[in-house]
């Protein structure tokens, strides 16, 4: 049988063809083999603990719109990282997740570090899982892994693989191209096209797939043509809609009754690549007003599936837009209600809505925001508009200790570019050792951490449970900038007022990465 040499070197050529150059890791003693002989157009970013390794891959694959590939450690690896493979799941992350397992010759003894049942172990939240049967098929299922990962609705695999496998002999892989587009039915697209046309009080909510398909333009265009409201899906994780628009309405809260209220008095809402019931209370009540009709975009099926109300298709976003511009023209009508004027700010003392009100005042052209302060999320909508397509991340899965890596690796896919973490202090806990990275890179990232000394997110939610006091929610005594000094950064603290503004161009004006520990009231 003709081989292509090891089973490493062809898969190093596979992922070069791919263009996968980039490799996110924490390795283990089953992945060193993987390495041998690294190639020195190759580039391995470290992260001091797994999840932070998917967390920065994540914010990679998404800022390049590529394929990722991410290096863990057997089943330890591996279940350390399962809360931002949930995230990435969420998120829509191709990411293609390899891991070790022990030796083949030794593995019905029950070997130290031996992955049990590797490929059922990242389930439900990996699109593919497999550990092949032989050596040679390694190589063909990171290409199945890489094809099924970009196929739509993209999101992250797995590939379990014994450590001496990859001295074995492989066999080359043909570079294949799958499509990454699902071009939607067209006679359906026609009738939503007409339906916007005739509708008297049209409504888009835009989701993340608009950033994930780039269609930033496309919904521009298409809201102006209607002169339709456009509302943020709920918890909406990306940049989907300019938030200073005249058309723009607001972001729709996760909870039925408020849904209903927001769309109240649009006859037709179009919901474009997100969800639109995403919802975190229990409650009761209609999914949308009387007389509303709703029609679902998206490229995934389960989602179109479970979606209680509304008409759904299965497309990408770039297609349909560029069906749904192709429709008649609609007639002349009157612009929507105006988005209310935020809360008025006391400037004097040191609130989250004051840092938000200063970050947007001096934030560089062009900066994107990634952020994981829950807290902080409402004041943000409020003060800190998204100007710009990609100029905004977060995590789509509720899950914490994804900000801070994902705003390396968002960094490391758009070199140059100024990157602000807003993060939680609770939060940034999650992943704190994220620092050291972004300290060992020298990326320009500034993390600005809102301190408010507790889980304040769990304070307030515990009010929809009648909670008179939430246990294990206060954080006293950390010091943020203590541990962003031992990483490498530059630091400093802001307690008052009337210092935020000179400590936030100090950090923006900087190349490097530094942190600003952010005391709030």
């Amino acid at each position: 049988m003709a081989t292509g040499g090891t089973v490493r070197e062809v898969t190093i050529a596979l992922l070069r063809a791919h263009g996968m150059t980039t490799v996110f890791g924490n390795p283990g003693s089953t992945e060193l083999p993987m390495f041998r002989d690294f190639p020195d157009d190759f580039r391995y970013v470290l992260g001091l603990q797994e999840s932070i390794v998917v967390g920065m891959a994540d914010g990679f694959s998404q800022a390049t719109r590529q394929p990722v590939l991410v290096n863990l450690h057997s089943s330890a690896g591996v279940g350390h990282a399962l809360g931002n493979i949930f995230t990435a799941y969420r998120n829509y992350t191709p990411l293609v997740i390899t891991a070790g397992q022990q030796a083949r010759s030794i593995l019905p003894y029950q070997p130290f570090l031996f992955a049990e049942g590797a490929a059922d172990f990242p389930k439900p939240f990996v699109k593919y899982s497999a550990e092949p049967a032989r050596a040679a098929d390694i190589p063909v299922a990171i290409a199945r892994a890489i094809h099924v990962a970009m196929t739509p609705p993209f999101g992250p695999v797995f590939v379990s693989i014994p450590v001496d496998d990859w001295d074995r002999p492989g066999e080359p892989v043909p570079i294949r191209h799958v499509s990454r587009v699902i071009a939607g039915d067209a006679a359906l697209l026609a009738d939503v096209a007409e339906a916007l046309a005739k509708a008297k009080h049209p409504a888009l909510v835009v989701g993340a797939g608009i950033a994930r398909d780039n269609a930033w333009d496309q919904v521009i265009a298409l809201a102006e043509r209607h002169n339709a409201a456009v509302w943020a899906a709920p918890f909406n994780a990306r940049a989907s809609f300019p938030e200073d628009h005249r058309l723009f309405a607001g972001f729709l809260p996760a909870a039925r009754a408020g849904i209903v209220d927001a769309l109240d008095g649009h006859d037709l809402v179009v919901v474009l690549g997100g969800p639109l019931s995403l919802y975190h209370t229990e409650s009761d009540g209609p999914h949308l007003p009387d007389h509303t009709r709703a029609i679902l975009l998206t490229d995934d099926p389960a989602l179109a599936s479970y979606a209680p109300v509304g008409d759904a298709i299965i497309t990408s976003m770039k297609p349909a837009l560029t069906a749904l511009l192709a429709g008649p023209n609609p007639p002349a009508r009157t612009a929507p209600r105006p988005r209310p004027a935020p809360p008025t700010i006391d400037r004097t003392i040191l609130t989250d809505r004051l840092l938000m009100d200063r970050i947007a005042a001096r934030r560089p052209s062009g900066a994107i925001i990634v952020e994981e302060a829950p807290t902080t999320r409402g004041p943000m909508h409020d003060h800190l508009p998204i100007l710009v397509p990609d100029g905004f991340y977060t995590c789509a899965s509720g899950g914490l200790g994804h900000g801070l890596p994902a705003a390396i690796g968002i960094a490391l896919g758009k070199p140059g570019t100024p990157i602000i973490a807003l993060l939680g202090d609770g939060s940034s806990m999650y992943a704190i050792q994220g620092l050291w990275s972004a300290a060992q890179i020298g990326l320009p990232i500034t993390f600005i951490i809102v301190k408010n000394r507790r889980y304040q997110a769990l304070v307030d939610f515990g009010h929809v449970f009648a909670l008179e006091q939430t246990i294990g929610t206060e954080l006293p005594d950390i010091d943020f900038c203590a541990l962003a000094v031992a990483q490498g950064l530059s630091a400093r603290k802001v307690a008052h007022a009337d210092a935020l503004d000179i400590a936030l161009q100090s950090a923006f004006d900087g190349d490097r990465p530094n942190l600003i520990e952010v005391c709030v009231a």
